[in-house]
C-alpha cells in the first residue's frame, strides 16, 4: 500500500501528475485545485497517497495535505461519490469551502460540481452533518517545495485563524457543530466584502469571532 510519494514533478495533465521516484513514474490522480499548487516540472514534490485497489487496476489519488486527504475519504464514504467526483468537489470547493458547504446544509454549493445533482448535493451535506476530518488534520500546509499559484478555485482563508476562532466559540460553552456553522457563515459574509479584511491581509480572528457571535446568539 503506497502511503506517499516524494520526487521529482516529470508533468502534469489535466487531472494527474506523473512523479518521479528513482526512476520510476508514478500516475497520480489529483485534484485540480491540488495540481494548481504543485511546483513547476523538474522540481521536489511529495504527496499523500490514497491507494485504491481493484481487479483491473490500481489507482493512485495524491493530496498535499492530510485533511484534503480525509475529506476524500469522507466525501467517498457517501453512497452515489466515487473516488473521481469526490476529488471532482475537492477541485471546485475547496476543503474550507466543503466543510462550510455542509456546516450550512449548502446543497447549492455542493451542486456547483459538474456530475452532481440536487438530489445527491442533498445526500452529501445531510449524511455528512456531523462528519468532519479529526482535528489534529486541520490546517495543514505544504511544504515550501509545494507551494504555488492558487488557482480561482482555491480558498484563500485562513485556517489558523478559522481554527483559533472556532477554538474561542467551543470553550466559550458553544457546541462545536454549531460554532463551525456560525464560523462558516462569518468567513463567507467576510469573504464577499470587496473592502473588508479579507482583502491582502486575510480574514482577521476578531472578525470572525465578532460575526460568529452575532450567528449564534441571533
Amino acid at each position: 500500500m503506497i502511503a506517499q510519494l516524494k520526487g521529482i514533478l516529470d508533468y502534469c495533465t489535466d487531472d494527474c501528475a506523473v512523479i518521479d521516484v528513482g526512476g520510476v513514474g508514478y500516475l497520480v490522480h489529483c485534484a485540480r485545485t491540488t495540481l494548481a499548487r504543485l511546483p513547476p516540472p523538474g522540481e521536489a514534490v511529495r504527496l499523500h497517497i490514497e491507494t485504491q485497489v481493484r481487479e483491473d487496476a490500481i489507482t493512485l489519488f495524491g493530496f498535499l495535505a492530510p485533511d484534503e486527504q480525509e475529506w476524500f475519504r469522507i466525501l467517498n464514504g457517501v453512497q452515489g461519490v466515487g473516488a473521481k467526483l469526490a476529488l471532482a468537489i475537492l477541485g471546485t470547493l475547496g476543503v474550507d469551502g466543503i466543510a462550510d458547504a455542509i456546516a450550512l446544509q449548502d446543497k447549492t454549493a455542493v451542486a456547483r460540481t459538474n456530475g452532481v445533482g440536487p438530489k445527491l448535493a442533498g445526500r452529501i451535506v445531510n449524511e455528512l452533518k456531523d462528519k468532519a476530518p479529526n482535528p489534529a488534520l486541520r490546517g495543514g500546509i505544504p511544504s515550501a517545495g509545494n507551494r504555488g499559484t492558487p488557482s480561482a478555485g482555491t480558498d484563500q482563508t485562513q485556517p489558523a485563524a478559522f481554527q483559533d476562532a472556532l477554538s474561542a466559540l467551543v470553550n466559550l460553552g458553544y457546541k462545536e457543530a454549531d460554532a463551525h456553522r456560525a464560523l462558516a457563515v462569518a468567513r463567507r459574509e467576510l469573504a464577499a466584502r470587496e473592502d473588508g479584511p479579507a482583502g491582502a491581509d486575510g480574514i482577521t480572528l476578531d472578525e470572525l469571532i465578532r460575526i460568529g457571535l452575532r450567528e449564534l446568539s441571533a
